[in-house]
């Protein structure tokens, strides 16, 4: 559960940091034996900073919780 807690933290402190990025998908627009035309496409993903305060904050309170007491 530690472990579990120490990722949250992590991934909300970048998500924090790091608000959007931006990867790119090549597509084959044309391809007529010699004469070949690719096209690049971008794709934004945008992280909420709510989702990152939320992921830090689950994270901390995951560090903080006490241990399961042992059923009897």
């Amino acid at each position: 559960m530690r472990v579990l807690g120490i990722l949250l933290v992590a991934l909300g402190i970048l998500a924090l940091a790091v608000p959007s990025f931006t990867f790119f998908t090549t597509d084959r627009a044309v391809d007529a034996g010699f004469f070949t035309i690719d096209v690049q496409r971008p794709h934004t993903i945008v992280l909420n900073p709510l989702v990152g305060i939320v992921a830090a904050v689950a994270g901390v309170a995951m560090l903080f919780a006490p241990r399961r007491a042992d059923a009897l």
